[in-house]
């Protein structure tokens, strides 16, 4: 055998010795860990088959199916009441500045997979009965940022917020471009709602123009509360003919059925919003 053959060889074996002492030390250390398996090949169909090296590691406790065990998300682990009520009590806290309000609900949709639209109403509620109006106003304007929530509800809701919030000029913007343009459809509902707040804020000329232009299109109100407001409108402007003419149209409303309840004269289609 020549000397470079022998060198060779023993390179081999010293190299061999090294990598079995390696080998053994990172065995001693590291034995409580899991096995990796080693992939060998068959000459059959090469289909990879998992071998190991290693001596067993001392008992440990196993999982039977570590399928079943549920993968959780960020947040996922925490119940939605619970966050819920976490989101209420900070924006609570919070003072009325935009910019805080809105980074702290965008930090709390980061943990949903999609938009909470549902637990987004469960905190406007909670929002409301708290008086929050102006926490109200800012929730619903960061939804509608997000291209969420963008329905007649949701503008209704907006409506009532600003106008508890003294911010009947807003609310009466947001009626013009949103709703008011749509007198035909427009369910009655935010139709009184809107009434409520011209009559409320002395805007009866505002008031007197929703009315009439609901009549342009035929639909009758529901209740006579919404015929007596009118009614008071066009007497304070001094249009008596027209207060008169509003309470001989819709009279029957005022006519209790003997059963002591109000009749009620036709049925404005209902619309979903």
């Amino acid at each position: 055998m020549s000397r470079i053959a022998s060198i060779a060889k023993l390179a081999r074996q010293i190299n061999r010795l090294n990598q079995e002492r390696v080998h053994f030390s990172l065995s001693s250390t590291y034995s409580t860990l899991p096995k990796t398996p080693i992939y060998t090949q068959t000459k059959q169909d090469e289909t990879k088959i998992p071998t190991t090296r290693t001596p067993n590691p001392p008992p440990q406790i196993q999982i039977k199916d570590i399928k079943s065990l549920p993968k959780l998300e960020i947040g996922e682990n925490i119940p939605r009441r619970d966050k819920i009520s976490f989101l209420v009590t900070t924006l609570i806290d919070l003072q009325d500045n935009k910019e805080s309000i809105y980074n702290t609900l965008d930090a709390w949709v980061a943990w949903e997979r999609e938009f909470p639209i549902g637990a987004l109403k469960n905190v406007l509620l909670a929002l409301e009965k708290q008086q929050q109006w102006h926490k109200v106003i800012q929730v619903i304007k960061w939804m509608l940022s997000k291209g969420q929530g963008n329905t007649r509800g949701t503008y209704g809701q907006l409506i009532r917020a600003l106008d508890m919030d003294h911010r009947v000029e807003e609310a009466h913007e947001i009626w013009k471009k949103k709703l008011g343009f749509d007198l035909h459809s427009v369910p009655w509902k935010l139709c009184k709602l809107m009434i409520s707040v011209y009559y409320r804020n002395n805007m009866l000329e505002d008031l007197v123009k929703l009315f009439k232009g609901l009549e342009g299109f035929d639909r009758k109100p529901p209740e006579k509360s919404i015929v007596q407001r009118v009614a008071d409108a066009y007497e304070v402007l001094g249009l008596s003919e027209e207060k008169e003419r509003v309470l001989e149209k819709y009279k029957a409303l005022f006519v209790e059925s003997p059963n002591g309840k109000i009749k009620k004269i036709g049925r404005s289609k209902k619309i979903s919003s």
